[in-house]
């Protein structure tokens, strides 16, 4: 349900409030960059993502019904935008399919000195498409199936790259633990 502190702000964006509209923006704008900087870590990319997620949301919102979470709707629209900044780049064909390899799980076990921003820091170290499906799963929870339906790829290549991700993330993990923090 819409919480009554959005209901109002909603209601009002609807009727094309240009004052609402700016109100929404200034209160959700910050953590939608934070999400859209997950997915393109150059800060010009993720503003262009977020002011374009943004226009689809005043053109939008009329079709919002006020189920589920207001601001899980927006995340929804942030990330979708992103993931078609990366298909117009094409980047995210640095996926390399590698269904014939077999990897282990390998778990990244983030220990208590990383802080968000180190972790952030190391995400954007990644590949395009490792980071991208890591976001994907990892931290906006899609499953593979679901990855596999928006990037235009196999189950088992998001699978594959999510394996690899973690892979990489632990190997830097550790290169920063040996560096840098204790563990």
């Amino acid at each position: 349900t819409v919480r009554s502190d959005h209901s109002d702000i909603i209601s009002k964006c609807k009727s094309n409030d240009r004052k609402a509209q700016n109100e929404l923006f200034e209160r959700f704008a910050p953590i939608m960059l934070s999400i859209c900087k997950r997915y393109l870590p150059d800060h010009f990319r993720a503003e262009d993502a977020l002011i374009k997620g943004f226009k689809k949301v005043f053109d939008h919102i009329k079709s919002y019904a006020g189920d589920g979470s207001f601001e899980g709707w927006i995340k929804r629209i942030m990330v979708n935008e992103c993931l078609m900044i990366i298909r117009k780049d094409k980047k995210h064909k640095n996926i390399i399919p590698l269904e014939s390899r077999s990897f282990g799980q390998v778990a990244v076990a983030l220990n208590d000195n990383l802080e968000y921003e180190d972790i952030l820091k190391l995400l954007d170290q990644l590949p395009q498409g490792y980071r991208t499906i890591f976001n994907l799963y990892a931290i906006e929870g899609y499953k593979h199936r679901e990855i596999a339906d928006l990037l235009g790829i196999s189950i088992n290549t998001s699978k594959s790259q999510l394996i690899l991700a973690r892979k990489k993330l632990k190997a830097m993990i550790k290169k920063k633990d040996n560096c840098k923090w204790t563990a």
